[in-house]
């Protein structure tokens, strides 16, 4: 069976990247049903919904809304976990795991951009407790691409993650269940100015990337014509 494809969206009914990701999914990712969970804007249509209030920080809520999807009966027990910035530009028939190589060379990649905060503070405490757990070499899995999801072995990993404050769900998740994988290049478009891998499956943006950026024009020129996920409302 096709699994389904939940999507974590916070509040905001304007949310350009959703409307395009949206597009990009009903012509290239074999699905069998899309969800939203957390905020769903009105010109969304033909998507199930995973209610979840989204009152906590950012990072807490998309943890939150991974964890409703899981609970919620009618979703696929094999779900694909997106955002609402990845974009598949090519067709795909299914998505394999990724990487983005040994968490410990990440980490020193973050190093040399900033000293502190939530990601890097939750990096250490994931690389740490995957330590405890005997995980020799972890991988990093914290790429803005869909991983692919079994609710029964994300509840396992959920109730390891509760030890820690700021759990990196996706490496977690990835080193318990030793899913290994395809070594990539994280494909989201930073700056405005940058350019962007062309000829790769998947791209994500930030919201300036997007909306000013040549990643962004791209995205659109992909796909100019309203797809069957959304109404003609703006």
């Amino acid at each position: 069976m096709r699994p389904d494809i939940v999507i974590p969206v916070r509040e905001g009914d304007r949310n350009p990247e959703l409307r395009y990701a949206l597009r990009a999914i009903a012509a290239h990712v074999p699905h069998r049903q899309v969800w939203i969970a957390g905020h769903i804007p009105p010109w969304v249509r033909d998507v199930g919904h995973v209610p979840n209030r989204q009152t906590a920080t950012k990072y807490e809520n998309s943890r939150s809304n991974w964890k409703a999807a899981v609970d919620h009966a009618e979703v696929s027990d094999d779900f694909l976990i997106f955002n609402d910035d990845f974009f598949a530009m090519r067709r795909v028939q299914r998505v394999p795991p990724m990487h983005r190589g040994l968490l410990a060379d990440v980490e020193r990649h973050f190093l040399r951009r900033v000293r502190a905060g939530r990601y890097l503070m939750g990096m250490r405490q994931t690389a740490d407790l995957l330590a405890d757990l005997g995980v020799e070499r972890p991988l990093s899995y914290e790429l803005h691409v869909p991983m692919l999801l079994n609710k029964a072995r994300y509840l396992e990993v959920w109730e390891v993650a509760n030890r820690i404050q700021y759990p990196h769900s996706r490496t977690l998740y990835g080193n318990y269940w030793k899913l290994g994988g395809t070594q990539i290049a994280d494909p989201k478009v930073l700056t405005r100015g940058s350019g962007y891998p062309k000829g790769e499956s998947w791209l994500s943006t930030m919201p300036e990337t997007f909306e000013r950026g040549q990643v962004g024009a791209y995205i659109r020129r992909t796909f100019p014509r309203p797809g069957p996920y959304e109404t003609g409302r703006r």
